[in-house]
């Protein structure tokens, strides 16, 4: 590293050089950062936090994969597509959901060749469980709940016996960009606001989530859009982003804000079921799979019944799974928390109630993580591949980082080989100005209020006044102000999808237009910035306002 001047009227930043800048050390940022040190290319990881500290360790459920010889009789990789464009609500990719199932045995056997240890079953097989809106038992997990963390461990430990180069607790600020429009590096702030510069010809977004955007969500502090909103400055298009999927079960206590207890849908899997306030059946006669019905229908089932507040509770339902048989040792993760607020789960109904988890959209990219910005590339949660539609089945995410952190390490060694890429000198430090920051607790109880789950035109309209005054111009100078103003940018754009979609679909529930219709809205809306960095609908049939 070594001097090169100021960016923000601070002290002196400093410069480090790669062929491929990965941000994010989650599952997507990993796989991808290992399988490009191999293919030969100078790597350098950025993370927020310690490189652990990613959204990959909280995921519970496990990994959606048909292994050979390891599946249930008559499901196929073919059945597990047709579940996941069930789910999708007719906006998958089917081009998109075929390559990635169909490359997960491969990328899962990659996983337990570097390290990763499934539970096993019966017979020497891998134990497997079912989850809403699978057909099948093909969830493979580890450790009962806490599939996430094994992913983690062993992703970091293979990068730490790589000696892979991380950066922790740096946050990336904004793209370099060439005259051209290409991209050719990061700046970043370090742990203590200090600017630097990191040039490269290739960028890989792999930053998860915008569960922050919401006062209760199943994600970790960092999950703040940070890479979409860099995405979107850069010039990227993005895309679903109305589409957040709410997990229908988080463990529920009174006034919790921020990341909140996951109660894994395989609870419901292994038979539990969900009750109302007044011991009722929450999914009785809702969907034909009941409880294992697809997140959105439960998640909404869910909304509906505590408004109707039955038993005078309107903020919570209850999942009975007293039925469940060695529960502690089958759930330890849910168990730890369950007890931690004096549930038994063999005894006592554990209250829980949904809460933000999964953004279905992000950075429009294809299924080896190339944008429509030259050098810039994205894969997990942050990117919208075309996998998950108006509704991620459950236990995808995993697989998908997986395959698409692979497939993007070898397009940005493709990429390089064929000369497509700019040269990083050319890459223009900005001066940026002060941006639009909203108020974060204003903004976190008003998108929860009016743009969760059960959305219409009025509470829409709401979000928008709201975020307009209480935003402020602000220069980033901490990590907070990055935070902030990724968030305020990332609201604005959503609020935007989802006043334009005049529907129902998947995970945006308009209570102003609550059917689906695939005549206006089997597609998919794209957003941009305009010149002066507003999100605008860069779809052209939207844009003429057709609804």
């Amino acid at each position: 590293m070594r001097p090169v001047g100021d960016f923000q009227s601070k002290t002196p930043v400093w410069e480090a050089r790669a062929d491929l800048v990965v941000l994010g050390s989650g599952v997507a940022g990993l796989t991808a950062a290992l399988r490009a040190q191999e293919l030969g290319l100078r790597v350098l990881v950025v993370t927020k936090a310690a490189v652990e500290d990613g959204n990959t360790r909280w995921a519970q459920g496990g990994v959606a994969v048909v292994l050979e010889d390891q599946h249930d009789e008559g499901d196929s990789v073919e059945r597990h597509v047709e579940d996941t464009l069930i789910a999708g609500a007719g906006l998958c990719e089917p081009d998109a959901v075929r390559a990635i199932l169909h490359a997960g045995p491969r990328a899962v056997s990659w996983l337990r060749a570097t390290g990763a240890r499934f539970d096993p079953g019966d017979a020497g097989l891998l134990a497997r469980t079912r989850e809403g809106g699978h057909s099948a038992f093909r969830v493979i997990h580890a450790g009962g709940d806490a599939t996430g963390a094994e992913v983690e461990r062993t992703l970091v430990a293979e990068a730490t016996g790589r000696r892979l180069p991380v950066l922790e607790r740096h946050i990336a600020v904004d793209a370099l960009l060439t005259p051209l429009g290409a991209v050719a590096g990061v700046t970043v702030l370090d742990p203590d606001g200090v600017p630097g510069v990191l040039r490269a010809p290739a960028v890989l977004l792999a930053t998860g989530g915008l569960g922050q955007l919401y006062q209760a969500t199943s994600n970790p502090e960092i999950a703040t859009g940070d890479g979409l909103a860099l995405a979107l400055r850069a010039g990227a298009q993005a895309a679903d982003l109305e589409f957040v999927q709410f997990h229908p079960t988080v463990l529920y206590t009174p006034g919790a804000r921020g990341r909140c207890p996951l109660v894994t849908e395989a609870v419901r899997g292994e038979g539990a079921v969900l009750l109302d306030g007044a011991g009722k059946s929450v999914m009785q006669g809702v969907h034909p799979l009941g409880d294992l019905a697809p997140r959105d229908v439960v998640s909404a089932a869910i909304t509906r019944r505590m408004i109707e507040a039955p038993g005078g509770v309107d903020d919570h339902v209850f999942l009975d799974a007293t039925g469940v048989s060695s529960f502690a040792e089958r759930f330890p993760t849910v168990f730890a928390a369950c007890r931690a607020i004096g549930v038994d789960p063999a005894r006592d109904l554990i209250p829980v109630t949904p809460a933000a988890h999964f953004a279905c959209g992000g950075v429009v990219a294809g299924t080896d993580g190339r944008t429509g910005v030259p050098g810039l590339y994205a894969a997990g949660e942050v990117a919208r591949t075309g996998l998950h539609g108006a509704n991620r089945l459950a236990s995808n995410s995993l697989l998908e980082g997986l395959v698409a952190g692979a497939g993007t390490a070898e397009a940005v060694a493709a990429d390089l080989a064929a000369g497509l890429l700019a040269d990083p000198r050319q890459g223009v430090v900005r001066r940026p100005g002060p941006v639009p920051v909203a108020e974060r607790d204003a903004l976190q109880r008003v998108m929860s209020r009016y743009a969760a789950i059960g959305r219409d035109a009025e509470g829409l309209a709401v979000v928008g006044s709201v975020l307009d005054l209480s935003i402020e111009d602000r220069p980033l100078r901490t990590h907070r102000d990055v935070e902030d103003a990724a968030l305020t940018l990332v609201a604005q754009a959503l609020v935007a999808a989802a006043e334009r979609r005049t529907e129902s679909r998947g995970s945006h529930v308009r209570a102003d237009f609550p059917h689906r219709d695939d005549g206006t809205w089997q597609r998919s809306q794209l957003i941009r910035l305009s010149p002066s960095g507003q999100p605008v609908l860069a779809d052209p049939v939207a844009a003429r306002g057709a609804a």
